[in-house]
């Protein structure tokens, strides 16, 4: 089984980090503030996107600068990554020992992504990952057909674990199973309506999903 995992707000507990780093970015550039929960909404999309869901009408010279900016500080305040949700590491090693392929399809860049597996000592623990700038922004779901792709599976073969309606939308869209997190970005009662085949409010509890043919 293709396991694959969303990785801020579902694996890492980086929410507050990153609000705190999209308020300095988009200060610097003289925009207004947005809320705590409006900044959440956006996590786990690309970043281009995510600013301009923040700010439809931002031009390109001030999305490139929140860009840069944000870049910046998130790379400043991720000297010290973001803690895993209690269980998430434990909870991927026993799939992984049971000979399941981990995986990661994140809105995170390249480099982010590449720059925290580094520091935390994880650059060869998982099999795969796509990331925003690579291929395409959630909700659209060419980073699962490209995992999939990739490891010869069909999406019945696979499952996407997350904690948004981008995560839930994109593998509803090629019929993948979805498990639903519920201590991440979204709440819940925004990720039920795509039927996910399991809710679960502690990330060891993802171990009790019914694989296909168990």
């Amino acid at each position: 089984m293709l396991y694959i995992f969303d990785w801020d707000g579902t694996i890492s507990n980086s929410a507050a980090k990153i609000v705190a780093c999209m308020l300095s970015a988009t200060r610097e550039v003289g925009l207004p503030d947005r809320s705590d929960d409006e900044i959440k909404n956006i996590i786990g999309l690309g970043l281009p996107e995510a600013i301009r869901m923040l700010y439809p009408q931002i031009e390109d010279k001030d999305l490139d600068g929140v860009r840069h900016h944000y870049s910046g500080y998130f790379m400043d305040a991720d000297v010290k990554p973001s803690p895993f949700f209690t269980g998430a590491m434990e909870t991927m090693q026993a799939l992984a020992d049971a000979g399941h392929k981990i995986t990661v399809a994140t809105g995170k860049s390249r480099r982010g992504l590449d720059r925290v597996l580094a520091k935390l000592e994880l650059d060869t623990f998982f099999h795969g990952s796509r990331c925003a700038d690579e291929t395409a922004s959630k909700p659209n779901p060419k980073m699962l057909l490209e995992l999939l792709d990739e490891f010869s599976c069909d999406p019945q073969q696979a499952v996407m674990i997350g904690d948004t309606e981008y995560d839930m939308a994109m593998a509803q869209a090629i019929d993948m199973p979805r498990i639903a997190v519920s201590f991440g970005a979204h709440h819940i009662d925004r990720l039920r309506p795509y039927k996910p085949v399991l809710c679960v409010d502690e990330f060891p509890n993802i171990l009790n999903w019914q694989q296909p043919g168990d």
